[in-house]
């Protein structure tokens, strides 16, 4: 791994890695480029009453009009990405405002001063055991993950453990990492997941116990795996923090998410304990809306907001000083909310251009006579593949699984394998793409560069491939 920068030398004259918004809009550009290559073409569709989705159907597939997306198509884009209907991936504004509402609330908390007691008091008592955190954290997560597709909601989680996993002598890598790597190896072992497994086992023909125990076995060796080289990393960067990622940005993220204030002297009064007491009751309340009563964006931003005014009037803030915090912490991710349309911008331009169904339609062809156990693994790959540019996990499930699973049955292979075989090629996709508005606002709020992402888990995807891979290979070989 290469040595990060030392902050204490100048700054070198150089190429120096763009940022998120850059690589973003390029990525919007080169797609729109490919809607002039690839030929236009479309599945006929049919209405699911399960699924309360169109799908298309296997073997319709027909060249369409093109629709090539120029200049202003790709102006658009980040626009459009905000609340276009068309698209299958879901509305970045919902999304976005979440993230606005998410900064305002840990404003108003941090005004109070009661994250940074405390911290300072976990820091007290957990000295010593810091390194625990990392595995009982990253087993909530992906509890969470495997169950109902814990993912955006990831997002109200990091202005709340980075600073904790600074105070603990770690980097913002290692917080990022508990959070979405934690979440991302439940998604990708998804065992009973409404938005991943079961729509895709839907859309396949078979029930979602199809298969369970296969997938438990890939969720259960990834989250070792994933474990351990988290917990590697964080071993290292605690021994020697020039170790780290993200070093040269030592003090200023240290300034930006603890602010100097959590030493263990740090005062933690009564009024700062039922802060944190509230705090923490409006993170449960938003699990068990996510997980039993159906809620979404617009639900989970109305209790972030109204608990964040319930916090600043127990606090004695005041009207002027609350809006204030407010605005602030809403006004520190911006640019993630900006962000997470920029992202879904790219989705929106491939969909305009009619590429989406040709690409599907390619992967259809390339597993056509394929023995079993390579046709499961080039599943996988198309999957791989299809995530990349659907990085929904309902959306693609909707999109492949009525075309891929009847082509298993051709090859012999059953259809339970592919439904996994896309459960663990999204999810592992959704580790790193920066068409997903959960990686890339996770890097934004915990200011962790993307090419430093991909340095950082790059070894961590080969293990993973490698599990999930012999996993498939062996499933098919002993069915």
């Amino acid at each position: 791994m290469a040595t990060p920068p030392d902050p204490t030398q100048p700054e070198t004259v150089g190429f120096r890695f763009p940022s998120a918004f850059t690589i973003l809009f390029a990525l919007i550009i080169l797609v729109a480029a490919l809607t002039w290559i690839i030929p236009a073409g479309q599945y006929a569709r049919v209405a699911s009453e399960a699924l309360g989705k169109d799908v298309p159907v296997a073997g319709t597939y027909a060249l369409t009009a093109a629709n090539p997306q120029g200049i202003f198509d790709v102006i658009l884009a980040p626009i459009a990405g905000f609340y276009d209907p068309d698209s299958y991936a879901a509305n970045a504004i919902d999304v976005s405002l979440f993230v606005l509402i998410i900064g305002g609330f840990i404003g108003v908390v941090t005004a109070t001063g009661a994250i940074d007691a405390g911290i300072a008091r976990a820091m007290v008592r957990l000295k010593g055991r810091e390194n625990w955190m990392i595995p009982f954290l990253m087993a909530l997560f992906a509890l969470g993950g495997t169950t109902y597709g814990m993912a955006e909601e990831t997002l109200a989680f990091y202005m709340l453990l980075i600073p904790v996993m600074i105070a603990a002598g770690y980097d913002a890598v290692v917080a990022v990492a508990v959070i979405l790597l934690g979440a991302g190896v439940g998604v990708l072992g998804s065992t009973i997941n409404a938005f991943s497994t079961v729509i895709a086992s839907d859309a396949a023909g078979v029930t979602f116990a199809d298969g369970l125990m296969l997938r438990l076995i890939i969720l259960g060796l990834c989250w070792l795996v994933t474990v351990a080289f988290v917990m590697r990393y964080a071993a290292r960067v605690k021994a020697d923090p020039s170790k780290s990622l993200v070093f040269d940005k030592k003090a200023a993220n240290e300034a930006h998410f603890i602010g100097g204030t959590t030493l263990p002297g740090t005062a933690f009064t009564g009024l700062q304990q039922i802060v944190l007491i509230l705090f923490a009751l409006t993170f449960a309340v938003m699990i068990w809306g996510v997980s039993s009563q159906g809620w979404w964006m617009a639900q989970m931003s109305g209790l972030f907001l109204i608990a964040a005014i319930l916090i600043g009037m127990i606090a004695r803030l005041g009207e002027a000083r609350l809006v204030e915090a407010f605005l602030n912490g809403a006004r520190d991710l911006l640019g993630v909310a900006l962000i997470i349309g920029l992202a879904r911008g790219i989705v929106v331009v491939m969909d305009a251009g009619h590429i989406t169904d040709t690409i599907l339609h390619a992967a259809e062809m390339s597993v056509a006579g394929l023995p079993e156990v390579a046709f499961i693994n080039v599943i996988y790959w198309i999957e791989v593949g299809m995530s990349f540019l659907v990085p929904s996990t309902s959306g693609l499930a909707v999109l492949s699984m009525p075309i891929l699973a009847p082509v298993a049955d051709f090859a012999g292979v059953q259809r339970e394998l592919v439904v996994t075989a896309f459960a663990t090629g999204s999810g592992i996709v959704n580790l790193i793409t920066p068409t997903s508005a959960v990686v890339m606002g996770g890097l934004a709020i915990g200011r962790v560069p993307y090419e430093r992402w991909l340095r950082f888990i790059w070894p961590l995807l080969v293990a993973l491939t490698a599990v999930i891979m012999a996993a498939l290979s062996a499933a098919v070989f002993f069915a």
